[in-house]
Order: structure tokens, then sequence, then C-alpha cells
């Protein structure tokens, strides 16, 4: 049996395609899906496949019961991966809106890593992955439900990463911008379901955002299929020395530099007109 990885969010995009990628390398691949349509659906496509509800605790706990009676308590790797955005004016959003996506993208993802890390503890070695966003260290106004979620995971997973400095686990980032899948789609679901476009006045850039939501492919020339964060996730599994964080594709690494050379003041002109 290969090294064995607990993967989250596998039914589609990021997750979907990386699990299949590493059983084909090897790997003893436990993917996890939220809805059992979706279980099923990836079983039958020849992958272990289980169900996770990322903002449940009594899911996740029986996640990693799972999991570990199918890799026999030797789980090499977690690849936090399951999320969602949130779209909208903070000045719109429900609190609960927001708690829920700290739930599915933040508190999901503590709960999680807190129950695998006293296995790889004992196992004396161990890594963990978070898939982030550009929008982790660049903010971009009507994403701020995300924005606060991934800037959470950032610091969250660099505090991480010191505590467990004198283990053999390894904890990295990876960042990317846009990337194809049904993020869109998701994040459209979402939008619908919390905002009252007609009674804010920011209902002309919603209709926008409604059209943007609902088209099937990506207007975005620097768009990059979800294949290419698999590359940067076999480096932060088989690397002796992973980088800290992965930037996929051109606008994580355009603003990851303008970050660090410009005032803020320069900078969020940039970031409202790539919003």
């Amino acid at each position: 049996m290969g090294k064995a990885i607990l993967i989250t969010g596998c039914s589609t995009g990021i997750g979907y395609v990386a699990a299949h990628e590493l059983q084909k390398r090897g790997y003893k691949v436990i993917a996890s899906c939220r809805d059992q349509q979706d279980v099923d659906r990836l079983n039958q496509e020849g992958l272990t496949c289980i169900q996770l509800d990322l903002t449940d605790e009594k899911s996740i706990k029986s996640a990693v019961q799972k999991a570990l009676i199918l890799c026999e308590g030797d789980l090499y790797a977690l690849f936090n991966n399951g999320a969602y955005g949130q779209p909208g004016a903070l000045e719109d959003l429900p609190t609960e809106a927001l708690r829920a996506q700290f739930e599915a993208n933040f508190f999901g993802w503590h709960e999680l890593t807190k129950q695998v890390l006293p296995i790889m503890r004992k196992l004396g070695r161990g890594r963990i992955v978070q898939n982030s966003s550009v929008l982790g260290f660049a903010a971009m106004k009507y994403r701020g439900a995300y924005n606060a979620s991934k800037f959470a995971l950032e610091g969250w997973t660099d505090t991480l990463r010191l505590e467990l400095h004198q283990t053999n686990i390894k904890v990295s980032l990876i960042e990317p911008g846009p990337i194809e899948t049904r993020f869109r789609a998701n994040a459209k679901s979402a939008f619908l379901k919390w905002i009252d476009i007609n009674t804010s006045v920011h209902t002309t850039h919603y209709q926008q955002q409604l059209s943007r939501l609902a088209a099937k492919g990506s207007n975005n020339q620097f768009v990059l299929p979800p294949e290419s964060c698999v590359v940067p996730l076999i480096d932060a599994l088989e690397s002796n020395h992973p980088k800290l964080r992965y930037r996929v594709t051109t606008p994580t690494k355009v603003f990851a530099v303008l970050k660090r050379l410009l005032p803020g003041k320069w900078l969020d002109p940039i970031l409202r007109k790539a919003a």
C-alpha cells in the first residue's frame, strides 16, 4: 500500500483531480465529499471515498475513524481543500452567513487537522497541505467573507508550522488564483441564499456578478485548469524541504510581489480594478 492521504472536497475541481492523480501515482487516496451521491459516484470511478461534512464535528470524527481503518492507522498526509466562496458586500452579509463561511472554510479544517495531528505525532511524520488562495493575502471587494476565511487560514497555518518545527510534520500552503472549477456555481448558490439584491446599494454590481457567476466558463485570461495545482501538491507531499507557500497562476505571483513592494494606498486601486 502506498502512502495514505486524506483529501477533502473531492466532488469536483482541485480535490477531484488531485484524488485521481495521486492514486495513479501510487498513493492510498482516501477521498471525501460532503454529499453521499458524490461519495457513491467517486467510489464507482475507482476511488476510495468517504462522507465528510466540514460543518459537522460528528461527521469529521466519523470520517477520521473510517480513514484510519482504510489505511490501517498509517495516515501520511492531509490535504485540506474543501471550501466555498460567499460573495456579497460585507454590509449586506448577515452574521450567520459569515459564520457559515467560517464553519466550512476554517473551523472544519481546524477540527479535522486537530484530529489527525496526534496520529502523525505517533507515527513520527506527516504532511499537512492547505489549499488557500490569492485572496488569503490580497483582499478584493465583494469577497469579504471568503477573504476573511482565507486570511485566517494563512495565519493559522503559519502558526501551526511554527509549533510543529521540532517534529517531522511538514506544513505547506497552496495559493491558487483563478482556477476553472465549479467554484462560481457554488458561490452563486451561496449568494442567492444570503443576499437581498433588490434592497442593496450594490444592486448594479450584484447584477453584473450574477451574470459572471452564471457563466459556464471563466473569462479570466489567466485562468488555469485544476490540474495546475497537482504539481505543487506533489512537491509539498514528497520534497524533503517543501515550500511554505506554492503560488499558482500569474495573478497570485504578481500580487505576492506587489504586496511586498507597494504601500497600501498604491495597491488598493489595483485591487479595486482586479475585483
